[in-house]
């Protein structure tokens, strides 16, 4: 049997070929990447012929910048902060005196600046020094972003001996705000250090700032606080400004940041309690995100907190979050209807458990309802209704203990399919994973310190400047850097892949050979991250079928298009989520629901569509994702919502 490493390259060049992940419109990608990871040429080889995207309007592929590229050298004894202060003296000069053509000559002819509402009021990446120069044209001026100033602490960071930068931080004012920036800076051939990527965030808005720190509430409070909260929560005297339709760690994070910038707002969730969308999942699940990376606003994990947090556990610290917070939270309370009026404002008819309803005007909906609005999607084959067993989706199971001597199939082999797996192997119950598709696999022990380590780990740090530096990156090049980081994956996970492939199990390599990071950020899934399954599945513990296609349903089982039959008790179906549209619809209505544009998925420019930002429907914002992209992005939401409110919020820059 070969080895994964006999078999990756044809795998990757078959995925690769299939462009099945990657938005029409993006520039073609073509890696450089070095055989020098101990690979076999065949994989390196393969990887560095494939165009990762289909050809679209930009010309410029996004490539690392390598020192063999940049005919750059790097001497032994390099002065991070010096080489950062240089530069920067020559930006502040040209900040100052609004010379764009001098600052787009201190970026690579492909540098790279990506901005968050800082210069656009929107999320947008600019590839490309005549797309830079023309921003700068635009927006720089009318922005008057000026008063940059550079932070202590630059650093050299070299991922790979071929590969490396200056990585400096500094902040900003513009006419609204004030910002903060990250900046790569990578050595030439000349010895002048330029721009490789440039990024910029909007942090506060001036004469609004977060009501934390020395900002907060100084005076006394004796004997009013309860009454208050009461008061405030309810909604006695007025309505919120907001509504944010439902209670998960989306919504929470988006009500933590608007209270803090002192915009009202109300969170609806149709559970009896905050939480109960982790603690009702089944027993076995499990966060596979560390925890360093997985920190809520203003209220950080303690210490004492696993690493990797039972969804059980998680779903109380949710419900603490929101006591402590202070948040305004109606469960077993459901939005009804939403109207958008002739005045911009929206009518939302919200019912509560005892049929009782209210009817509140608004200026902001969220939609804080999940990836997938929390509906199953569930396929359908022909002869379901003649199957005898049990026939469920992940979101109804809770225990393998109800499977007890019965014979279990599970439909799917990513995140929920592994998980519930391992769960009936532990309580001895006879189960078949099928696999319908490839699946990525990089296991927890040696894939995260990998691709979290420098930002979020044990001794990285507060998380707040390192969401800014994770997320500097444009998502290309973050797609470059992880091709190879996915090779070095590979390599620790080796002997546990070399066992599923001699199993059969089929390993996908994510998007273009991008693994785990760029899957989530496109496809939402598509990855297992292993704590132990795959052992299972190499031991035949679990049975694995993927050998055909489902033809149909039988009374006692599955048969395949070849022929093949599975019994089965129980059909489990871990297919995860619809898209967001239905949900939409269901709550907004068709035509609302159809000026929404794309939800999830990169955009031309590697931005995530429709999350956190513009919708397509003036003030109605959706928002979305793991506990990280909450953290970071719900600041952004909410200081887009009080700009609106403050009537400082400028024109959205779609050039």
């Amino acid at each position: 049997m070969a080895t994964v490493f006999d078999k990756v390259s044809d795998v990757l060049s078959s995925a690769l070929n299939s462009q099945k992940d990657v938005p029409a419109g993006v520039a073609d990608v073509k890696p450089s990447l070095p055989a020098t990871n101990g690979l076999t040429a065949p994989l390196v080889s393969a990887l560095d012929s494939q165009k990762g995207v289909p050809d679209g309007t930009d010309t410029l592929k996004p490539t690392l910048p390598t020192l063999d590229r940049l005919g750059a050298s790097l001497q032994a004894d390099i002065d991070a902060q010096k080489v950062a202060s240089e530069w920067f003296t020559k930006f502040a000069s040209a900040v100052a005196a609004k010379d764009t053509t001098k600052i787009v000559d201190l970026f690579l002819e492909d540098g790279w600046w990506r901005d968050h509402l800082a210069l656009t009021w929107e999320f947008r990446t600019f590839h490309g020094v005549s797309k830079i120069k023309k921003l700068l044209d635009d927006q720089l001026a009318s922005f008057d972003f000026s008063n940059v100033k550079l932070r202590d602490g630059a650093q050299l960071k070299q991922p790979y001996t071929d590969l490396a930068w200056v990585q400096l931080l500094f902040d900003f004012q513009t006419n609204v705000g004030v910002g903060s920036g990250v900046v790569r800076l990578v050595p030439t051939a000349s010895g002048e250090w330029k721009v490789f990527t440039l990024y910029t965030t909007l942090e506060d808005l001036k004469g609004f700032p977060e009501k934390i720190g020395p900002n907060r509430d100084w005076l006394p409070n004796h004997g009013k606080w309860l009454n208050q909260r009461e008061e405030e929560r309810s909604f006695s005297k007025g309505d919120p400004d907001v509504i944010i339709i439902g209670g998960g760690q989306s919504g929470l994070e988006s009500a933590a940041r608007l209270k803090m910038l002192g915009v009202p707002a109300l969170v609806l969730e149709k559970q009896n309690r905050i939480g109960d969308q982790w603690r009702y999942r089944y027993e076995a699940l499990c966060l596979h995100d560390p925890i360093y990376y997985d920190h809520m606003p203003y209220l950080p994990f303690p210490p004492t907190w696993p690493v990797y947090t039972p969804a059980q556990k998680l779903a109380g610290w949710l419900e603490y979050y929101a006591e402590a917070m202070e948040l305004n939270v109606w469960t077993n309370t459901e939005a009804e209807s939403v109207k958008l009026l002739d005045d911009g404002k929206y009518e939302v008819v919200v019912r509560k458990s005892d049929g009782s309803k209210r009817t509140f005007t608004v200026n902001h909906i969220i939609l804080a309802v999940g990836f997938g609005g929390g509906v199953p999607k569930v396929p359908t084959f022909p002869g379901q209704e003649e199957f005898q067993g049990q026939l469920l989706h992940s979101t109804s199971h809770k225990s393998a203990r109800d499977y007890r001597g019965k014979k279990v199939v599970i439909i799917g082999a990513c995140t929920s399919a592994h998980d519930i797996a391992a769960d009936c192997v532990d309580h001895g119950v006879e189960v078949t994973l099928y696999q319908r598709s490839e699946t990525y696999i990089m296991s927890t022990k040696n894939g995260m310190p990998r691709i979290m380590q420098d930002v979020f780990w044990e001794n990285t740090g507060p998380v707040e400047p390192n969401d800014r530096i994770h997320t500097s990156m444009p998502t290309f090049m973050m797609k470059e850097i992880h091709k190879r980081l996915t090779k070095d994956i590979a390599e620790a996970d080796k002997e546990i892949l070399d066992g599923l492939q001699k199993a059969g199990f089929k390993l996908g390599w994510g998007s273009d050979g991008a693994g785990f990071l760029y899957n989530a950020m496109t496809r939402g899934g598509g990855y297992y991250l292993d704590v132990g399954t795959c052992q299972k599945i190499v031991d035949g513990q679990i049975k694995l079928k993927n050998d055909s296609q489902i033809e149909r349903f039988t009374k006692t089982g599955i048969k395949f298009e070849n022929g093949s039959e599975l019994e089965a008790d129980v059909v489990l179906f871990a297919t995860g989520f619809d898209g967001a549209t239905g949900v939409i619809k269901r709550i907004c209505g068709d035509e609302l629901a159809s000026r929404v544009g794309t939800i999830w998925n990169v955009n031309e420019e590697g931005e995530q569509n429709g999350a956190w930002r513009w919708l397509g429907v003036p003030n109605l914002w959706f928002m979305t994702g793991n506990l990280a992209m909450c953290r970071y992005h719900s600041k952004h939401l909410a200081l887009q919502i009080k700009a609106i409110q403050e009537g400082v919020y400028g024109k959205r820059y779609t050039s």
